[in-house]
């Protein structure tokens, strides 16, 4: 089983998917609820706290529902490496055609059909819900039938079929809420915990969690315990279940949140008649670990039995803070997050018998402010801003790597940012990579947004509206600096600008197409001082289209 690093702490949410949503409905205790609550449109995907028990009705009007979505999109790349060389480490910024490295294109399609089943009690109340990605970003071409020169078909690569996203039950009781099972995790803007929940999004965060969330007093109060890691993990005697055999280095994560929220329906109509709404939400999460049996998931030659001489402290503990709001009016939308996570490992050793003296210490903070003004039927603009801690060591740190990661130079795009003894911090805070904001520097170069602030102007004008479907024109830019020049390729505060026009077609029957480009104009902060070379312009072009059923 692969597992996340140590100091990778719910780096978890999505742009355009409401943060909040939740009603019940069940016996008597149906009419407190939507009263507090209102009704809403139902949804399966379950992601965030609010997303529970939406659809629980006394009688559902059916015992199975099925929706989803399939996806089919492309795209062509050009001089994503910048054209600047190589990094001191002897990588470019950015995979080069293997045949040809001083080639600039390289293209790219795949495609996902992702399902979300609901199954209900004929009683009401009570609901299990499963996410299927029957086929999940399938490479168009990448799994040929022997030689590629004489396929004639194309092969089930088991990487990318048939992935149990999520399969959870939601429950209502006298007193409110129960859920347990693997579900989405996703908070506000989707910056920290993202549900992957978008048309284009990658990945998405889930979770094995028990929660229960009890409306109350006009607000929704949740308390929720994750099994984070359990392990090592070893077969039963009958070979059908296995066995936690050390639950002393069980990762154990508890969260507590409050909402005040409205569903999507109560916020549109008090826009309509002119009133304000004001929502806002917040949560603390604490995770801990005593101790580690390394040798259960690192890498090795040879597969030897664990044994107790493998286990070794680890004592890591780590908090987690997070408050969202949001401001909707007549034509004005302003929303934010913000979040702050500490962390801590006393013994950061991997080697049992070899441990190390100093601790590693992790203090991130990063927030997000998104604006929207005019009429969503019409023209809309806004700026959004945003901001994520940094470390001064090389690299950004957006995805340092496993535990054989080597120390960054000055001048790599990316490594470890606790280099010990001589480093012993991890301050850089990285946004979740499917909250999007461009579609080349922060997306596809870095990875995330990390150690960088950005300023993000967007306009997107209806153009078209007709009872078959509407035309969106659509165009963002943004300019991005990073906090510490220390931390770029050309060791200089300055990223790049950005600009990414798009054309959208969205019909009332469920299938919509999305034509994007993206032009980066790079800034000395992704030059080759060492080899005195410029980072040059880079151009994407996507086109994506997708059916909704």
């Amino acid at each position: 089983m692969t597992r996340r690093p140590l100091l990778e702490f719910n780096r978890t949410t999505h742009r355009n998917k409401p943060p909040y949503c939740i009603h019940f409905t069940n016996y008597g205790f149906s009419l407190v609820i939507l009263t507090i609550l209102g009704a809403i449109p139902v949804s399966a995907t379950g992601t965030g706290f609010t997303d529970h028990g939406e659809d629980l009705q006394v009688s559902p009007p059916s015992l199975i529902e099925v929706d989803g979505n399939f996806r089919l999109r492309g795209e062509s790349n050009y001089n994503f490496d910048l054209d600047r060389g190589l990094t001191p480490s002897g990588l470019p910024l950015y995979p080069v055609p293997l045949s040809d490295p001083s080639s600039q294109w390289l293209h790219s399609a795949d495609m996902r059909l992702r399902t979300d089943m609901r199954l209900y009690s004929p009683f009401g109340g009570v609901a299990v819900k499963m996410r299927i990605d029957l086929i999940d970003n399938l490479v168009l071409g990448g799994s040929p039938d022997g030689w590629p020169g004489a396929t004639t078909t194309q092969q089930d690569p088991a990487e990318s079929v048939l992935h149990i996203k999520r399969a959870y039950a939601e429950v209502l009781t006298p007193f409110g809420l129960l859920a347990g099972g693997r579900m989405g995790s996703h908070w506000g803007l989707g910056m920290l915990t993202n549900g992957g929940d978008c048309p284009d999004c990658n990945s998405g965060d889930a979770a094995d969690r028990v929660a229960f969330i009890i409306p109350t007093l006009g607000h929704l109060w949740a308390v929720a315990y994750d099994f984070s890691s359990v392990g090592p993990i070893v077969p039963r005697r009958d070979n059908q279940r296995l066995l936690n055999v050390d639950p002393a280095d069980d990762v154990h994560t508890f969260t507590f949140a409050v909402l005040s929220v409205r569903d999507d329906i109560a916020r549109n109509r008090r826009r309509l008649a002119g009133k304000t709404t004001i929502e806002y939400g917040a949560y603390l999460s604490y995770r801990f670990q005593e101790k580690d049996v390394p040798a259960s998931y690192l890498p090795a030659a040879s597969s030897n039995p664990l044994t107790a001489s493998q286990i070794m402290s680890r004592d890591l503990s780590a908090w987690a803070a997070d408050i969202h709001g949001r401001f909707t009016a007549p034509g004005v939308r302003i929303e934010a997050e913000f979040a702050v996570v500490f962390a801590n490992i006393e013994q950061s050793s991997l080697i049992p018998g070899a441990l190390l003296y100093d601790s590693i210490e992790s203090l991130q903070f990063g927030g997000v402010v998104e604006s929207e003004f005019g009429d969503p039927n019409d023209l809309v603009f806004g700026v959004d801003f945003g901001i994520a801690s940094g470390d001064p060591d090389p690299g950004f740190g957006a995805f340092p790597g496993g535990t054989d990661a080597i120390a960054p130079k000055p001048g790599d795009l990316d490594g470890p940012q606790a280099v010990l003894p001589r480093d012993r911090h991890v301050h850089n805070f990285r946004f979740h990579p499917d909250y999007h904001i461009d579609r080349i520097l922060f997306r596809e170069i870095i990875g995330t947004v990390t150690d960088a602030a950005y300023f993000r102007p967007h306009v997107r004008w209806r153009a078209i509206a007709s009872a078959a479907g509407s035309l969106d024109l659509s165009l963002f830019g943004v300019a991005a600096w990073a906090l510490y020049a220390e931390s770029t390729p050309g060791t200089a505060h300055g990223l790049g600008v950005e600009l990414d026009p798009g054309i959208r077609y969205h019909t009332r029957d469920g299938w919509d197409v999305n034509l994007e480009y993206a032009i980066l104009f790079p800034l000395d902060g992704l030059d080759n001082p060492v080899e005195k070379l410029d980072a040059r312009v880079a151009q994407s072009a996507r086109l994506r289209f997708a059916v909704s059923f």
